[in-house]
């Protein structure tokens, strides 16, 4: 039995920051046990997310030079955090943060250098885990299943709020899983427009009135009617749905009441296409839409007859950096850390391109 340490790095859509998580991994009889050890959040600076914000409009070159440099950034913050704490991981798990998610194109691009990661940390990084499966056909997301099926077994659904909402459950022995829906990251845009970072526990989603018109051309987007495999990215964003809101004359806090309302009716939607409630009885919920209070009191108004997990705030927090942690260690064993039944890829695949430490 062999313990493996490893630090996983994640930057989401919504650009709260960057997750840094420490984690043991423990092999027993074929199934996995975890323990988050040390995580934290680091916010981004002003000019950092003004610069993330602002990749997409980049030349090549200023592309490759921020790729580059929040490599550094990155580096600079797992030093940090590995001397603070005095840690020796085996290794680092990076995600990176997407700039580009075209999978349609076989384009898929996340920036931060594992190269830079390695040259200032000492250690070896798994980054890139996106575009094997991309190459191979598939939508190189989400890759949180293979994490939520090997150390998640107990639950019917795992569903993250981030960025965007994806779930992932078991059907006919097969994992599946998708991206459902926009959730903060439209939230956030929301109430930014208000000089809110966020809409702390919903309160102001709660204070505004459903506007019926918005809401059913939210839920009459033509991706939700899609099968799987699928996924969303910002390009889709900004293309199909803020033109949405934009065109709408409702005042920002019913916007985002329609909002969480459109939300909740896709998660509801997809769960219940996915379950006939006789075998799928609970959901655990994850990533920073978990403190939302309103958008999960709805959810719970809507799934009534299932069990709705939220579980400690450290998970919420770090489920994903956790489970990028994880594909890291799967790379380094060899082991498939993406599945076609997830991503409509040719083959199951191991993601992840690694930059030797020293």
């Amino acid at each position: 039995m062999t313990e493996h340490k490893t630090i996983g790095i994640m930057s989401g859509t919504s650009l709260d920051g960057v997750d840094v998580a420490y984690c043991h991994f423990i092999e027993k009889g074929g199934s996995w046990e975890f323990n988050i050890h040390q995580a934290e959040t680091i916010e981004y600076s002003p000019g950092w997310k003004k610069r993330l914000n602002e990749a997409k409009d980049l030349s090549g070159s200023g592309l490759s030079i921020l790729h580059t440099e929040y490599g550094r950034l990155l580096g600079s913050l797992a030093r940090d955090f590995i001397k603070k704490h005095k840690l020796a991981p085996d290794f680092i798990a990076s995600h990176g943060h997407t700039v580009f998610h075209q999978p349609d194109r076989h384009f898929t691009f996340q920036i931060g250098s594992g190269a830079e990661i390695a040259a200032l940390t000492g250690k070896t990084v798994v980054c890139d885990f996106r575009t094997t499966d991309v190459a191979l056909g598939g939508q190189g997301a989400p890759l949180v299943p293979v994490g939520d099926e090997l150390l998640f077994p107990g639950y019917g659904f795992c569903l993250n709020l981030g960025g965007f909402a994806n779930i992932s459950f078991n059907k006919n022995n097969q994992r599946i899983a998708f991206d459902i829906c926009p959730a903060n990251i439209v939230l956030n845009h929301l109430s930014n427009h208000l000089g809110m970072e966020f809409d702390k526990d919903g309160l102001l989603a709660a204070s505004g009135t459903i506007d019926e018109t918005l809401l059913g051309k939210l839920n009459h987007i033509n991706y939700y009617s899609a099968k799987p495999p699928k996924s969303l990215g910002a390009e889709w964003l900004e293309e199909k749905f803020l033109p949405l809101l934009t065109e709408s004359h409702a005042n920002i806090p019913d916007q985002l009441r329609t909002v969480v309302e459109h939300i909740t009716d896709q998660i509801t939607e997809s769960v219940m296409q996915s379950t006939t409630q006789k075998v799928y009885t609970s959901i655990l919920i994850t990533g920073g839409g978990a403190f939302n209070h309103f958008l999960i009191k709805r959810m719970r108004n809507k799934l009534e007859n299932i069990e709705i997990i939220i579980p400690d705030k450290n998970l919420i927090n770090y489920k994903e950096a956790m489970i990028f942690a994880f594909l890291g260690l799967l790379r380094i064993l060899k082991q498939p850390n993406c599945l076609r039944s997830v991503t409509g890829a040719s083959i199951d695949n191991i993601g992840g391109a690694v930059y030797l430490g020293w």
